[in-house]
């Protein structure tokens, strides 16, 4: 039997489309050749289930082989499944199920360099050989009783040749004899890597054989001549024992060796955690996982294990890493699977988007890899599994929260920002988890935003205050404790949004930063109706204090506002509106964009400056309003100084003339005491 042909393809354009457009992902080819060889065997395991291969010891032992050969220059990948006859070859082989490349051509023109897709994705599977191999080999013997072995050779991805097989046992050889490209591979570290990456939880056990070059398998040889040569013997026997005895020792010990030798293990877990039923699973076996699948010394915080078989099946684990910075969150990865093959990570078409923050696999059966990413965007199933996930997300944190609240708030502080930016990717989380969302307050307990409301309602009803940073912010905060208020500690980046989400989420309710505005409660209120005398020497005191700092601080347009406080130890404080403040954010994040840019040019921040009457260095500008001189220029300076430090950081001019400003201070103190 011999044969000759083409493929049945558009040949002219066929390998250009492997080599140039796939060159990125050239060790697809692993994971495409030996999920092949499991899918031959899953196949035969079937058939016998079925009853169709009774001829096959049920007691056979299944597996995959990949064989590197340095000295020939040619990977091997051996599988004692299915096999296939010479005509399977023709059907599966020489006729590519490849429609619209012309099509598949020209989308890829138009990509960029780092654009990436992954071969599998085409159908492309055996074809992604030629990646890596100048010429590519299949000798394969079929299951059925009596087949005849055929063999298949391709020198160049086009002509091949069919003749009769060598192989006399079931299954199939794919033979790679490696291009200049793919000698790569011949490094261990190198094949291991993909196998690594490809393979680790294909569902049939996987062994490596490596063949060394002749010069390094007699290095190999010496070594493990040394090695067996060696006894082992105590101190105490080395002094007793004579030559003979010690030398029948070690014959003892080699003979040993040799009657038990060790079993060969498979690189890869063909039964993955996640295949198990969640009630089958201990957290001891829970975390190995995590710690072996993701390379994380910390355990992580909890985890959630998927099972769903049907409207459509996909099982998998989430976990919930401890965050050792914030910035940590950024590391994420969900692994996505298909049959326990690996695809690819965080693909955010599959995956809900703030999950991309988390850790965690997801094997999806039913995932319609051979279309292009856009297509399954919109992909039913997808929207499906992505609202599936959600609600089995939410579930897990309303039953943590409600079955040991102590527990939960202990690591809110990790997972606080994942379910915030998850609320505002999806409403539809916030919804199923508001009750459960958190708040750490200034007093140093956890609250649900229901609970804050609820206890400031009789202070500041429908008000929610927080702080972004509790150094910078520490006066306002000490100000709040003394009238018996707290505020909400926002400081992550995930927050700057957050607030106004809240806000949205919660009509009638205003979210603002504890320096935004002065709460009734920390002013020094007159019983009874103010009279009008009260008022217009009030509204003179704050004209003379506007002028002065305008003046002493070369500012015209400073807005000063004199209050009583009821603590003494404040002042001033520096006010800048919640709307101020959210407007200048949004300026530092779009700034270099052009066309924000022009539109926040003519933004300017709308501070004021709040003095406290009660305090006694205004009560002593008060008095010397008329009467400027260098104590006074010097007190204006300084307690604005102290103002902006509590409400910005200083620049590094402004800081070094505060600490200049202040030696002088303490300068005339010192003069004052030796009088």
């Amino acid at each position: 039997m011999k044969e000759t042909g083409n493929l049945s393809i558009n040949s002219e354009n066929f390998l250009p489309i492997i080599k140039k457009w796939l060159y990125t992902d050239q060790d697809i080819f692993i994971r495409e050749l030996v999920s092949n060889a499991c899918d031959a065997v899953t196949k035969l395991k079937k058939l016998m289930v079925m009853g169709e291969a009774d001829h096959i010891p049920t007691e056979e032992a299944f597996s995959v082989h990949v064989i590197l050969d340095k000295e020939t220059k040619t990977m091997q990948i051996v599988d004692n499944g299915i096999g296939m006859t010479d005509e399977e070859i023709k059907k599966y082989i020489n006729q590519i199920a490849f429609s619209g490349a012309t099509d598949f051509l020209a989308k890829y023109e138009e990509k960029t360099e780092g654009d990436q897709e992954i071969i599998g994705h085409f159908g492309l599977g055996f074809y992604s050989a030629f990646m890596v191999a100048d010429r590519v080999e299949i000798d394969t013997l079929s299951y059925q009783p009596n087949a005849v072995a055929a063999k298949w050779s391709c020198d160049d991805g086009i002509d091949y040749t069919m003749t009769e097989g060598s192989r006399d046992t079931r299954g199939t050889t794919i033979t790679l004899f490696l291009s200049q490209e793919g000698e790569a591979f011949l490094e261990e570290s190198k094949l291991y890597d993909a196998l690594n990456k490809y393979c680790a939880f294909m569902p049939v056990p996987i062994f490596v054989d490596i063949i060394e070059k002749e010069e390094e398998k007699e290095i190999q040889d010496t070594a493990e001549t040394t090695k067996n040569n060696t006894i082992h013997i105590t101190q105490e026997e080395a002094a007793t024992l004579t030559k003979d005895e010690i030398l029948a020792k070690g014959k003892k010990e080699d003979s040993e060796k040799e009657d038990t030798p060790e079993e060969p293990k498979p690189l890869n877990d063909p039964s993955p955690l996640w295949l198990k039923q969640p009630k089958d699973c201990t957290e001891e076996e829970y975390k190995a996982f995590y710690h072996k699948v993701f390379f994380d010394l910390n355990d992580p915080l909890f985890w959630i294990h998927l099972n769903m078989d049907y409207p459509f099946r996909l099982k998998g684990i989430l976990y919930f890493p401890k965050l050792v910075e914030q910035m940590d969150v950024v590391e994420g990865q969900i692994k996505l699977y298909s049959n326990q093959v690996y695809i690819a990570d965080n693909i955010k078409e599959v995956v809900p988007e703030f999950l991309l923050l988390l850790k965690g696999v997801l094997d999806c059966p039913d995932m319609p890899l051979n279309v292009s990413r856009s297509a399954l965007q919109n992909d039913g199933y997808v929207e499906k599994m992505n609202s599936y996930i959600t609600k089995k997300v939410a579930d897990k944190i309303n039953q943590l929260f409600k079955s040991d609240r102590s527990a939960y708030e202990g690591f809110w502080d990790d997972i606080g920002m994942f379910f915030k930016y998850g609320c505002m990717r999806e409403e539809k989380l916030y919804d199923k988890i508001k009750d459960a969302l958190l708040f750490k307050t200034t007093d140093g307990v956890y609250e649900t935003i229901q609970e804050y409301l609820d206890k400031n309602k009789e202070k500041h009803e429908n008000k929610i205050f927080f702080v972004t940073d509790e150094a910078q912010q520490a006066q306002y905060i000490r100000m709040f404790r003394e009238q018996g208020l707290e505020a909400a500690i926002l400081t992550t980046p995930v927050d700057k949004p957050f607030v106004s989400f809240l806000e949205y989420k919660n009509p009638g309710v205003k979210v603002q930063r504890i320096d935004a505005d002065i709460t009734d409660t920390l002013q020094e209120k007159t019983e009874g109706e103010e009279s009008e005398a009260k008022k217009q020497a009030d509204a003179y005191e704050n004209t003379q204090m506007e002028n002065l700092f305008r003046k002493v601080l070369g500012n015209e347009n400073l807005k000063v506002k004199t209050e009583a406080l009821k603590t003494q130890n404040v002042p001033a404080m520096i006010l800048l509106s919640e709307e101020s403040r959210r407007m200048m954010e949004m300026m530092e994040a779009y700034g270099n964009n052009e066309m924000y840019r022009a539109m926040f040019s003519q933004v300017k921040p709308d501070e004021t400056l709040v003095l406290n009457k009660a305090n006694k260095l205004v009560q002593y500008l008060l008095k010397n309003t008329e009467e400027q001189n260098e104590d006074t220029d010097m007190i204006c300076h300084q307690v604005y100084d102290l103002a902006l430090m509590s409400h910005r950081s200083l620049t590094s001019e402004e800081m070094t003339t505060f600490i200049d400003r202040s030696n002088r201070i303490l300068e005339k103190l010192a003069e004052l005491e030796n009088k």
